[in-house]
């Protein structure tokens, strides 16, 4: 009889062996997510192309005239940002093509003046819905809460195309091209070798809906929209000749900026209450 003893001794010990291997076990593989979820919230966190630029849009105490003459005191305290990234088509001289711009704010709207440098003003589509990127254009992209992602067909973000005629044309969540006049003020002017224009926009967030009565986003010191200029570049061809634009694209597709607002960049509205 004493001779089962050690065994039952060594059954015993091997029992609460494997219990501690299952409660150690099972507690590190509860602790292992909580590990490794930081690493994995990043990556969800991972919005937008990084290296993305900063832009800062001081508080306009007077909205500026829209009338494309850029002699608004508001302009005096914005910052020139440089449209120079060649995303389209061959290289070109400055001559052709360079720009420049800067924004301000005011509750009801943000304000873009633009200083575009282009030899030969191009527009061969009088149908504003027909190959509007196919004209010389500005074009303005904007995110309202600079979440990133794909706004195709969705207004998570606009692609507002900026015609010579003044209308802002994009693409709406039928797929078709629509015109998103009603939601800015355009007006441009030749000043030298240059063109002067200047934009205001209402900013809308991904609630809208077209076709409906939709109300734009009031304005606030320190919110955060996402922000990319460009310029289409069309000296007589049927197709645009460059695509020049503020955010540098250094994989895939240099032009999906109208799919993809993680290519845009930051821009903070700074100042106090309007």
């Amino acid at each position: 009889m004493t001779s089962i003893f050690p065994n039952v001794r060594r059954l015993c010990a091997q029992q609460v062996l494997r219990s501690v291997c299952r409660l150690v076990s099972g507690s590190v593989l509860a602790v292992l997510p909580a590990i490794a979820l930081p690493g994995a919230m990043a990556l969800a966190a991972e919005t937008h192309l990084p290296d993305r630029s900063v832009y800062s849009a001081p508080l306009a105490q007077t909205a500026p005239q829209v009338d494309g003459h850029a002699a608004d005191p508001a302009w005096e305290s914005a910052a020139w940002r440089d449209i120079r990234y060649r995303w389209l088509g061959p290289e070109y001289s400055a001559d052709d093509f360079s720009g420049r711009f800067k924004v301000v704010w005011t509750e009801e709207r943000i304000y873009l003046l633009a200083e575009i440098t282009d030899d030969i003003l191009f527009d061969s589509h009088r149908n504003p819905l027909l190959q509007y990127w196919d004209d010389d254009c500005l074009e303005i992209f904007l995110d309202e809460d600079y979440s990133g992602g794909e706004h195709h067909f969705s207004h998570n973000a606009f692609a507002y195309h900026f015609s010579l005629d003044n209308q802002a044309i994009d693409i709406g969540t039928d797929g078709k091209a629509r015109s998103y006049t009603h939601h800015v003020q355009s007006a441009w002017q030749q000043q030298g070798d240059k063109i002067i224009w200047e934009v205001s926009i209402e900013i809308y967030d991904d609630s809208y809906v077209d076709g409906d009565k939709n109300s734009p986003v009031a304005l606030t010191a320190g919110k955060v929209l996402g922000l990319m200029v460009a310029y289409c570049d069309n000296d007589g061809s049927e197709l645009r000749e460059n695509f020049i634009g503020s955010e540098s694209v250094p994989t895939g597709a240099k032009d999906r900026g109208y799919i993809d607002a993680g290519l845009f960049g930051k821009l903070v509205l700074e100042g106090g209450t309007p």
